[in-house]
């Protein structure tokens, strides 16, 4: 009776842990990523001033602080696992004038992004994939004026599609983005997240066997600018 019950007992630890197994394991790595980082409205003001003149790029604050990097989906020793790496190494300007903005570059510091894995880090740097050494940054650059008249001044956001030109690796692609715009206080933020397929920026997402990457993702994007 008592080969019994520990065979039985033996049985039902087997099937909890098969059942349980890519829980722990997410537990255990931290689950997956946090979204990127959107345009968020809490604690948003009425808008001062117009929106003329040339912006610059700053820090920000939570919730909408300055941020860019990836997102891309992996499947990492059997788990599905979406993976964001981001990073506060953002420069970059914007002309408006008379509403329109007229011109706006970002660029993006490759060596800062990062996720919840340092040797996946390591890896996205390396030539194969994003060369950080040889290609140190990536930019956003508007390809065409777009009117901003109708940007709300409540506090409130508004979508607005834009044309731009995406370079990593030295090769650029021309795509479109909607972009999520807030005038809040004295700042103004955007937000959009570019649909890429990387091999068409020479980027070979990664199949090592335990890890098998998606041949597409998105280069995303939050900005807060202040006038200069």
């Amino acid at each position: 009776m008592k080969k019994l019950v520990w065979v039985l007992g033996g049985a039902l630890v087997v099937i909890v842990v098969v059942i349980a197994a890519p829980y722990l394991y997410k537990a255990v790595r931290g689950g997956d990523d946090a979204p990127a980082a959107a345009v968020s409205t809490d604690g948003a003001e009425a808008a001062v001033g117009d929106l003329d003149g040339t912006w610059v790029v700053v820090p920000g604050s939570e919730p909408n602080e300055t941020a860019a990097g990836y997102t891309v989906d992996e499947i990492l020793r059997g788990e599905p696992v979406t993976v964001v790496g981001s990073t506060g190494q953002v420069t970059g300007e914007a002309s408006i004038s008379d509403s329109e903005l007229e011109a706006a570059e970002f660029e993006v510091r490759i060596e800062g992004i990062a996720t919840d894995i340092e040797q996946r880090d390591t890896r996205a740097r390396s030539p194969e994939i994003l060369d950080a050494e040889a290609h140190p940054s990536a930019t956003l650059t508007l390809a065409a004026p777009v009117e901003l008249a109708s940007t709300p001044s409540d506090g409130t956001t508004t979508t607005i599609p834009m044309e731009v030109d995406l370079t990593i690796k030295g090769t650029t692609e021309r795509t479109s983005v909607d972009v999520t715009v807030l005038r809040s206080g004295e700042v103004l933020i955007a937000s959009g997240a570019v649909p890429v397929t990387w091999t068409e920026f020479g980027v070979e997402p990664p199949s090592l066997g335990f890890v098998t990457v998606d041949p597409t993702g998105t280069v995303d994007f939050l900005v807060n600018l202040a006038r200069q």
